[in-house]
């Protein structure tokens, strides 16, 4: 070890450079313990000493000093983690020495372009405060931002100019840096060749998008026009030796801290929603930056948190990068929540609209992830069919199948047998299985007719006079009250057999898997139901009906219990009680 690296580490506190990275907890006199880094698991096993200033997992057997803590999570080698750590240190550097000629010239290309970038954040700040920055003040001030908020996220102007930022930054790098930089473009050539460089970022507002350090290593831009000739609303830095989108999260430089204090992450979708919210007050706030959430980013986020409240925007697009987001965050075991806000606002327009206050109330009253899934697959897959059920199923096992925890799949799956209504217990036990046995499909078999479709069909096709009156029961059972059939497999051959009229009713069913199903209940009928039996079948609906709402309601119950909400645990405890009368008559 040279002489300047034994320096490093005789100043160098183990304890403070790890908690740069991970949560620790003092864990005795001596000791310090968190989450392994370089290992998935879920009770710590990392122990750093900071007598001694060593780290050790007893999980994976991982162990050292602080240099090679900061090398391998860094992905660096031993001279670049004694550069960071005497920067992390305060500690000047010496002139570096390199291993290879590669090495340097890359080490002096990726500092080159970290220069480029902070003079060019710096011009487009400049450039916001002069005349031509104007429009882009306006915009700003009416998206709630004052000077304040500005200069602290270094929110800037890239005029309407293709040469300006050229001509600003070409004396500090020649051409072929510049184009490495990724703040410039150009066209190819008829002889294929690249023409000349010209501004990227042009009429636009600018928002310096900073590594976990805080610098600046690329840019997102907003446009100011609006029309055909806006181009798109948003463009970004492409990806560069600084700049790899998926291996940035916006914001964490300035949310870390208040991320490992609060013990939780609140993730948005977009950088403005970000910045509003973190000008309020709400410092644990990261964005994805408009990315499908990513392996690398999750492993970034851990080191910090294991508790994730995620607020993306309500339409569609945004629900989908939330499901997205969910399930790489639920195979590395995090406990999530989804935030979800009034009238469809994102969560710069609802903090404005509304206050910080009530966007902190929707984050205090997120949703279980298992929750908002559920409640998704009954928005996508409406009523009370079995192939929507099994449909709605589907769509939530892959999600069931990615939490690493049994005991969670299992309850995961029990909720949702309850709460989209699947009274089948041949349906609730395939849930349960494909989510105990992580499958991510369940096809559900025509199975035979229940004793109450069987009755129902031999009912409804009654053709002698004799029996008449349990026809006209179950005849009026269907049309009346089609909601205590659409469950049943057999109910569009019932409709069809209630309108039949004089008909022969084999004539009446036209599809054929629904004729199959009136054949077999035909073919083993021995005599015409009674009466009796054809209302004791439509009571044994009624009943199956009211016990599906009671497990709703109890769900709902539970859940209002949860927010504190009162007003609505009244209303939800008159109804109870209304269907539990209800279900009492039936069984008298």
């Amino acid at each position: 070890m040279s002489d300047f690296a034994q320096s490093v580490k005789q100043q160098a506190d183990i304890v403070k450079i790890v908690e740069g990275y991970i949560r620790l907890r003092k864990s005795g006199a001596q000791n310090y313990s968190g989450l392994c880094p370089f290992h998935k698991e879920k009770s710590p096993s990392f122990s750093v000493h900071a007598t001694r200033q060593f780290f050790h997992c007893f999980g994976c057997g991982v162990s050292g000093d602080v240099f090679s803590f900061v090398g391998k999570i860094e992905n660096v080698g031993f001279p670049e983690a004694v550069r960071i750590v005497a920067q992390k240190c305060g500690i000047p550097l010496p002139k570096r020495e390199f291993s290879s000629p590669e090495e340097a010239a890359g080490a002096r290309l990726r500092s080159k372009l970290l220069d480029l970038h902070e003079c060019a954040a710096a011009w487009f700040e400049d450039q916001l405060r002069g005349p031509e920055g104007a429009l882009a003040r306006e915009y700003l001030t009416g998206r709630g931002l004052d000077a304040k908020g500005i200069e602290k996220f270094r929110i800037g102007y890239a005029p309407d100019s293709f040469n300006a930022l050229r001509d600003r930054l070409k004396g500090m790098a020649d051409e072929e840096t510049l184009r490495a930089s990724g703040l410039f473009s150009s066209k190819e050539q008829g002889d294929g060749t690249l023409g000349p460089l010209y501004d990227r970022f042009r009429k636009r507002v600018t928002f310096p998008i900073c590594n976990e350090s805080g610098r600046v290593i690329a840019f997102t831009a907003r446009t100011l026009e609006t029309g055909d000739k806006a181009g798109a609303k948003y463009i970004n830095s492409p990806e560069t030796p600084l700049y790899t989108k998926g291996l940035v999260l916006f914001n964490l430089d300035k949310a870390k801290a208040a991320i490992r204090q609060l013990e939780f992450a609140l993730l948005v979708e977009g950088q403005m929603d970000c910045i509003s919210v973190y000008l309020r007050g709400i410092q644990n706030v990261i964005a994805t930056s408009g990315t499908a959430f990513t392996e690398q980013q999750v492993a970034i986020l851990k080191r910090h948190t294991s508790n994730v409240a995620v607020n993306f925007d309500p339409d569609t697009a945004g629900a989908n990068a939330a499901e997205k987001s969910i399930s790489l965050l639920t195979e590395e075991g995090f406990a999530i929540k989804i935030v979800t806000l009034d009238g469809g606002l994102d969560p710069d327009r609802y903090i404005r609209e509304r206050g910080v206050e009530s966007y902190m109330a929707a984050v205090r009253a997120a949703r279980r992830q298992s929750d908002y899934l559920i409640e998704r697959a009954r928005q996508t897959f409406p009523g009370a069919s079995a192939e929507q059920k099994v449909k709605a199923m589907n769509f939530l096992l892959p999600h069931i199948r990615r939490i690493p925890e049994k005991l969670t799949r299992d309850q995961f799956a029990a909720d949702a047998a309850q709460k989209l209504g699947i009274d089948s217990a041949v349906m609730r036990e395939e849930l349960r299985q494909a989510a105990l046995k992580r499958r991510d499909h369940i096809e559900i078999r025509t199975s035979g007719l229940t004793e109450v479709e069987r009755v129902m069909l031999r009912a409804l096709a009654i053709t002698d006079p004799e029996h008449e009156a349990a026809r006209r029961i179950a005849v009026e059972a269907v049309t009346q009250q089609p909601e205590l059939f659409e469950g049943l497999g057999s109910f569009p051959a019932m409709q069809s057999l209630a309108r039949r009229g004089a008909q022969d009713p084999m004539e009446m069913v036209e599809d054929q898997a629904q004729m199959a199903l009136l054949a077999e209940a035909l073919l083993g009928e021995t005599e015409s139901p009674s009466a009796e039996t054809v209302q004791g079948a439509v009571v044994s609906l009624q009943k199956r009906r009211i016990e599906s709402q009671l497990r709703q309601l109890r769900a709902q119950i539970a859940e209002a219990e949860r927010r504190g909400d009162h007003t609505e645990l009244a209303i939800l405890t008159q109804k109870k009680l209304e269907l539990d009368r209800a279900l009492r008559r039936l069984q008298a």
